[in-house]
């Protein structure tokens, strides 16, 4: 039998959400939903199936990108149910993995964000300690470190998360809702508060300062062309070879501010989507009576889906490499279909041929390919090409 938390003071008349409410809320979370889920698995597989895109901080995205996945799937997708129902329907096992992958999800997006400013601050103001600092093995390991720290802080939501059955006069509706009293859990929110999204936005904050001093403070390797004096000594030789030390200095300084820019602007995006929930919580904690306006909340809600959806698009829109990787990964597909659809009309097309010409032969000109269904025993190699999936 699940467990129920039953208040017995009936509550006025239940008044259910407009039908303008219902649309608009759905649609809009469906569409943040479906766009974040699509760039996200598009994120994850273009790093796990590129080589070279496999680098320590695409590592740090890839974690970052499984932890909005489990936001928006976790938290937007079953709140399409509450919009379109007002009550709870995944029972109390639901509630409890439910309110676990959120806040599981939530608390490992702020600590991947954490761990690729780090990762981008050492190895842009301590290049020599980041040769041995910033590789993909030591990666993976805080990345595992990471998921591990979050999936064991989360466990304490399956004991302060319950399903609850509120009486009005005219229904009765099943809430997911909080177990403890308002006044036990406000220190559990400021806590997390406090962990997981003011000091890593103050860490953040600290330093890309720092890589920015070091960044766009400090002039781009100057051409050697504008030491007219030494240049001109030098043989052709070394000529060319101080123009492409040059070239490939500026292409590296350049790469690394565009980086950068797209890492801090992932940063500056998940501080102001959240803020607005962040703060009605925190304000609501000090009010008597909560204010909790359906469209605000609403508003709230869709900041959070965002910031958990809009990192694929800023990627494409900010990284050559992972704009390329994006168009291969959608060609790869289609070629993929269109090859095999390809081989499959040139098979065809060999078997009309030369069945015609043996028909034609006797007298009677007939491709008769209907009659040639078993393609596996004229042409036995074809499950070894398109094996089944």
């Amino acid at each position: 039998m699940e467990n129920l938390t039953v208040f017995n003071d009936t509550l006025e008349t239940w008044t259910d959400r407009s039908v303008e409410y219902k649309v608009i809320s759905v649609l809009i979370v469906f569409l943040i939903c479906a766009l974040g889920i699509v760039g996200n698995v598009m994120v994850i597989l273009v790093v796990l199936t590129t080589k070279h895109m496999r680098t320590p901080t695409n590592g740090y995205l890839v974690s970052l990108a499984v932890a909005d996945l489990m936001v928006l799937i976790a938290a937007g997708l079953p709140s399409i149910a509450d919009s379109l129902l007002g009550s709870w329907i995944f029972g109390h096992v639901g509630c409890l993995c439910i309110t676990y992958l959120q806040y599981l999800g939530i608390n490992a997006s702020s600590c991947s964000i954490t761990a690729f400013t780090i990762e981008r601050y050492i190895a842009i103001c301590h290049p020599i300690k980041a040769q041995f600092l910033c590789t993909l093995s030591r990666a993976k390991k805080i990345i595992f470190g990471v998921w591990v720290f979050t999936s064991l802080y989360c466990v304490m939501w399956f004991y302060l998360s319950d399903i609850q059955q509120v009486l009005y006069k005219n229904v009765t509706i099943i809430m997911c809702a909080y177990k403890v009293s308002r006044n036990l859990y406000l220190p559990m929110y400021f806590f997390d508060f406090g962990i997981f999204f003011v000091l890593p936005l103050t860490l953040a904050t600290v330093l890309y300062g720092l890589i920015a001093r070091i960044l766009f403070l400090n002039p781009l390797p100057s051409d050697p062309k504008e030491d007219k004096n030494g240049y001109d000594n030098f043989s052709k030789a070394q000529k060319n070879k101080m123009k492409n030390s040059s070239r490939c200095s500026s292409t590296t300084a350049a790469s690394r501010r565009q980086v950068t820019k797209m890492l801090a602007v992932v940063v500056v995006l998940f501080a102001v989507l959240w803020m607005p929930y962040r703060t009605l919580v925190v304000v609501n904690s000090f009010l008597q009576e909560a204010y909790l306006d359906t469209w605000f909340l609403l508003f709230c809600r869709t900041c959070v889906y965002l910031n958990s959806a809009i990192n694929p698009l800023i990627y494409n829109a900010m990284s050559q490499k992972f704009r390329a990787a994006f168009r291969r990964l959608c060609r790869c597909g289609r070629n993929a279909q269109a090859n095999k659809a390809a081989y499959s009309v040139a098979l065809t097309y060999s078997v009309a041929k030369e069945t015609s010409t043996v028909v034609e032969s006797t007298g009677h000109f007939s491709t008769e390919i209907d009659d040639l269904t078993q393609t596996d025993e004229l042409f036995p190699d074809k499950k070894l090409l398109y094996p089944e999936d």
